[in-house]
Protein backbone atom coordinates (compact mmCIF):
# COMPACT_ATOMS: atom_id res chain seq x y z
CA UNK A 1 0.00 0.00 0.00
CA UNK A 2 1.32 3.45 -0.86
CA UNK A 3 2.16 5.90 1.91
CA UNK A 4 -0.67 8.42 2.48
CA UNK A 5 0.27 12.06 1.79
CA UNK A 6 -0.59 13.03 5.38
CA UNK A 7 -1.27 11.28 8.67
CA UNK A 8 -3.81 12.24 11.33
CA UNK A 9 -2.80 12.54 14.98
CA UNK A 10 -3.75 9.56 17.10
CA UNK A 11 -7.15 9.70 18.75
CA UNK A 12 -7.43 9.67 22.53
CA UNK A 13 -8.54 6.23 23.78
CA UNK A 14 -12.30 5.90 23.53
CA UNK A 15 -12.80 9.33 21.98
CA UNK A 16 -13.88 10.32 18.50
CA UNK A 17 -11.82 12.95 16.70
CA UNK A 18 -13.49 16.07 15.36
CA UNK A 19 -12.28 16.80 11.83
CA UNK A 20 -13.06 19.50 9.28
CA UNK A 21 -13.37 18.98 5.54
CA UNK A 22 -13.53 21.93 3.14
CA UNK A 23 -14.47 21.22 -0.48
CA UNK A 24 -12.45 23.86 -2.32
CA UNK A 25 -12.45 22.57 -5.88
CA UNK A 26 -15.30 24.46 -7.56
CA UNK A 27 -15.20 27.29 -10.07
CA UNK A 28 -18.19 29.36 -8.92
CA UNK A 29 -19.40 30.19 -12.43
CA UNK A 30 -22.25 32.38 -11.13
CA UNK A 31 -19.92 34.60 -9.11
CA UNK A 32 -18.55 36.58 -12.04
CA UNK A 33 -14.97 36.33 -10.75
CA UNK A 34 -11.93 36.00 -13.00
CA UNK A 35 -10.97 32.63 -11.49
CA UNK A 36 -12.22 30.18 -8.86
CA UNK A 37 -14.32 32.22 -6.47
CA UNK A 38 -12.68 30.80 -3.35
CA UNK A 39 -9.46 32.60 -4.31
CA UNK A 40 -11.09 35.91 -5.20
CA UNK A 41 -9.66 38.73 -3.02
CA UNK A 42 -11.88 40.08 -0.25
CA UNK A 43 -10.70 42.67 2.27
CA UNK A 44 -7.15 42.19 1.05
CA UNK A 45 -6.99 38.37 1.16
CA UNK A 46 -8.27 35.39 -0.82
CA UNK A 47 -11.80 34.57 0.28
CA UNK A 48 -10.77 31.16 1.59
CA UNK A 49 -8.23 32.76 3.94
CA UNK A 50 -11.09 34.26 5.98
CA UNK A 51 -12.79 30.85 6.13
CA UNK A 52 -9.59 29.17 7.29
CA UNK A 53 -8.94 31.76 9.99
CA UNK A 54 -12.39 31.30 11.51
CA UNK A 55 -12.19 27.51 11.46
CA UNK A 56 -8.70 27.56 12.97
CA UNK A 57 -10.26 29.10 16.11
CA UNK A 58 -12.52 26.07 16.58
CA UNK A 59 -9.82 23.62 17.66
CA UNK A 60 -10.31 20.74 15.23
CA UNK A 61 -8.10 17.69 15.57
CA UNK A 62 -7.26 18.13 11.87
CA UNK A 63 -8.72 19.76 8.77
CA UNK A 64 -8.50 18.87 5.09
CA UNK A 65 -8.93 21.22 2.15
CA UNK A 66 -10.00 19.33 -0.97
CA UNK A 67 -8.60 21.14 -4.00
CA UNK A 68 -9.19 20.66 -7.71
CA UNK A 69 -6.80 18.24 -9.46
CA UNK A 70 -3.58 20.08 -10.26
CA UNK A 71 -4.35 22.97 -7.92
CA UNK A 72 -1.11 23.96 -6.19
CA UNK A 73 -2.66 25.61 -3.15
CA UNK A 74 -4.80 28.34 -1.70
CA UNK A 75 -2.15 31.07 -1.78
CA UNK A 76 -1.91 31.54 1.99
CA UNK A 77 -0.19 29.70 4.81
CA UNK A 78 -2.42 27.00 6.25
CA UNK A 79 -3.17 27.07 9.98
CA UNK A 80 -1.53 24.36 12.11
CA UNK A 81 -3.28 21.04 11.67
CA UNK A 82 -4.70 21.98 8.26
CA UNK A 83 -3.58 20.09 5.15
CA UNK A 84 -4.57 20.23 1.50
CA UNK A 85 -4.89 17.59 -1.19
CA UNK A 86 -5.83 17.95 -4.85
CA UNK A 87 -8.36 15.10 -4.82
CA UNK A 88 -11.45 17.08 -5.83
CA UNK A 89 -14.03 15.61 -8.18
CA UNK A 90 -16.41 16.87 -10.86
CA UNK A 91 -19.14 17.74 -8.33
CA UNK A 92 -19.18 18.94 -4.74
CA UNK A 93 -20.47 15.55 -3.59
CA UNK A 94 -17.60 13.81 -5.40
CA UNK A 95 -15.12 16.15 -3.73
CA UNK A 96 -16.55 15.49 -0.27
CA UNK A 97 -16.54 11.72 -0.83
CA UNK A 98 -12.95 11.84 -2.12
CA UNK A 99 -12.02 13.91 0.93
CA UNK A 100 -13.59 11.38 3.28
CA UNK A 101 -11.61 8.63 1.59
CA UNK A 102 -8.40 10.69 1.98
CA UNK A 103 -9.14 11.15 5.68
CA UNK A 104 -9.74 7.43 6.10
CA UNK A 105 -6.45 6.67 4.34
CA UNK A 106 -4.74 9.08 6.74
CA UNK A 107 -6.07 7.18 9.76
CA UNK A 108 -9.57 8.57 10.39
CA UNK A 109 -12.05 6.06 11.73
CA UNK A 110 -15.72 5.51 11.00
CA UNK A 111 -16.72 6.92 14.40
CA UNK A 112 -14.84 10.22 13.93
CA UNK A 113 -16.95 13.33 13.40
CA UNK A 114 -16.44 15.24 10.15
CA UNK A 115 -17.70 18.81 9.74
CA UNK A 116 -18.05 19.70 6.06
CA UNK A 117 -17.94 23.44 5.44
CA UNK A 118 -18.23 25.47 2.23
CA UNK A 119 -15.10 27.51 1.57
CA UNK A 120 -17.46 30.14 0.15
CA UNK A 121 -19.07 30.71 3.57
CA UNK A 122 -16.20 32.95 4.65
CA UNK A 123 -18.22 34.87 7.27
CA UNK A 124 -18.61 31.85 9.55
CA UNK A 125 -17.63 32.50 13.16
CA UNK A 126 -15.97 29.97 15.42
CA UNK A 127 -18.58 30.18 18.18
CA UNK A 128 -21.34 29.01 15.81
CA UNK A 129 -19.24 25.99 14.82
CA UNK A 130 -18.47 25.20 18.46
CA UNK A 131 -22.19 25.38 19.27
CA UNK A 132 -22.93 22.93 16.46
CA UNK A 133 -20.34 20.54 17.87
CA UNK A 134 -21.68 20.84 21.42
CA UNK A 135 -25.24 20.25 20.24
CA UNK A 136 -24.50 17.27 17.98
CA UNK A 137 -21.58 15.46 19.59
CA UNK A 138 -23.95 13.04 21.38
CA UNK A 139 -26.63 12.95 18.67
CA UNK A 140 -27.31 9.61 17.02
CA UNK A 141 -27.35 11.13 13.52
CA UNK A 142 -25.55 14.48 13.50
CA UNK A 143 -26.78 17.81 12.24
CA UNK A 144 -26.19 21.11 10.51
CA UNK A 145 -26.40 24.83 10.99
CA UNK A 146 -29.58 26.21 9.45
CA UNK A 147 -31.94 29.19 9.61
CA UNK A 148 -35.73 29.07 9.95
CA UNK A 149 -37.22 30.62 6.82
CA UNK A 150 -38.48 34.13 7.58
CA UNK A 151 -39.35 35.43 4.10
CA UNK A 152 -42.47 34.69 2.08
CA UNK A 153 -41.77 31.70 -0.16
CA UNK A 154 -42.94 31.75 -3.78
CA UNK A 155 -43.29 29.04 -6.41
CA UNK A 156 -42.38 30.26 -9.89
CA UNK A 157 -42.84 29.46 -13.54
CA UNK A 158 -41.96 31.33 -16.73
CA UNK A 159 -44.13 33.16 -19.22
CA UNK A 160 -43.87 33.14 -23.01
CA UNK A 161 -41.02 35.67 -22.90
CA UNK A 162 -38.99 33.60 -20.44
CA UNK A 163 -39.64 35.99 -17.54
CA UNK A 164 -40.10 34.45 -14.10
CA UNK A 165 -43.63 34.73 -12.70
CA UNK A 166 -44.88 33.98 -9.21
CA UNK A 167 -47.41 31.17 -9.46
CA UNK A 168 -48.16 30.44 -5.82
CA UNK A 169 -47.26 31.33 -2.25
CA UNK A 170 -45.98 28.36 -0.28
CA UNK A 171 -46.33 27.79 3.44
CA UNK A 172 -43.05 28.69 5.14
CA UNK A 173 -43.80 26.92 8.43
CA UNK A 174 -41.25 24.18 9.08
CA UNK A 175 -38.94 25.42 6.30
CA UNK A 176 -35.26 26.02 7.04
CA UNK A 177 -32.35 27.33 4.96
CA UNK A 178 -29.45 24.89 5.19
CA UNK A 179 -25.99 26.23 5.97
CA UNK A 180 -22.64 24.64 6.75
CA UNK A 181 -20.83 23.18 8.59
CA UNK A 182 -22.76 19.93 8.48
CA UNK A 183 -21.58 17.40 11.05
CA UNK A 184 -21.80 13.62 10.66
CA UNK A 185 -19.82 10.52 11.54
CA UNK A 186 -17.29 9.70 8.81
CA UNK A 187 -18.61 6.17 8.30
CA UNK A 188 -22.24 7.21 8.08
CA UNK A 189 -21.57 10.09 5.70
CA UNK A 190 -19.32 7.94 3.52
CA UNK A 191 -22.00 5.24 3.29
CA UNK A 192 -24.65 7.84 2.45
CA UNK A 193 -22.58 9.44 -0.31
CA UNK A 194 -21.57 6.09 -1.79
CA UNK A 195 -25.26 5.14 -1.97
CA UNK A 196 -26.10 8.49 -3.53
CA UNK A 197 -23.30 8.18 -6.08
CA UNK A 198 -24.84 4.95 -7.33
CA UNK A 199 -27.87 7.11 -8.28
CA UNK A 200 -25.74 9.82 -9.89
CA UNK A 201 -26.08 12.06 -6.81
CA UNK A 202 -29.63 12.87 -7.91
CA UNK A 203 -31.22 15.40 -5.53
CA UNK A 204 -28.06 15.48 -3.38
CA UNK A 205 -27.28 19.15 -2.81
CA UNK A 206 -25.56 18.87 0.58
CA UNK A 207 -24.42 16.24 3.06
CA UNK A 208 -27.70 16.31 4.98
CA UNK A 209 -29.66 15.40 1.84
CA UNK A 210 -27.55 12.26 1.47
CA UNK A 211 -28.19 11.35 5.12
CA UNK A 212 -31.92 12.00 4.66
CA UNK A 213 -31.92 9.63 1.67
CA UNK A 214 -31.03 6.84 4.12
CA UNK A 215 -34.22 7.63 6.07
CA UNK A 216 -32.41 9.49 8.86
CA UNK A 217 -33.25 12.93 10.28
CA UNK A 218 -30.31 15.30 10.89
CA UNK A 219 -30.66 17.79 13.71
CA UNK A 220 -31.20 21.44 12.75
CA UNK A 221 -29.10 23.82 14.83
CA UNK A 222 -30.02 27.53 14.51
CA UNK A 223 -27.25 29.33 12.68
CA UNK A 224 -26.30 32.92 11.91
CA UNK A 225 -27.62 35.07 9.03
CA UNK A 226 -24.05 36.28 8.45
CA UNK A 227 -23.05 32.75 7.44
CA UNK A 228 -24.34 33.12 3.88
CA UNK A 229 -22.73 31.46 0.88
CA UNK A 230 -21.05 33.81 -1.60
CA UNK A 231 -22.64 32.89 -4.93
CA UNK A 232 -23.48 36.03 -6.92
CA UNK A 233 -21.53 39.30 -7.45
CA UNK A 234 -23.72 41.16 -4.93
CA UNK A 235 -22.74 38.61 -2.26
CA UNK A 236 -19.09 39.52 -2.74
CA UNK A 237 -19.82 43.23 -2.40
CA UNK A 238 -21.65 42.66 0.89
CA UNK A 239 -18.96 40.31 2.20
CA UNK A 240 -16.29 42.90 1.39
CA UNK A 241 -18.06 45.45 3.59
CA UNK A 242 -18.61 43.01 6.45
CA UNK A 243 -15.08 41.62 6.43
CA UNK A 244 -13.55 45.09 6.24
CA UNK A 245 -15.70 46.11 9.22
CA UNK A 246 -14.52 43.10 11.20
CA UNK A 247 -10.92 44.12 10.60
CA UNK A 248 -11.55 47.64 11.91
CA UNK A 249 -13.17 46.44 15.14
CA UNK A 250 -10.84 43.52 15.88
Amino acid sequence: MSTPPFQLPAAAPGQARVLALLPCAGLGSRAGTAGPKQYHPLAGEPMVAHTLRALAEVGFDAALLVLAPGDVGVGVDLPPGFVQQDCGGPTRADSVLNGLEALALAGAEANDWVLVHDAARCLIIAEDVKRLIRTCEHDAVGGLLALPLADTLKAADTDATGAARSSATLARGGKWLAQTPQMFRLGLLSDALHAARDQGFEYITDEASAIEALGLRPRLVPGNPMNFKLTFPADFALAEVLLSHRKTVS
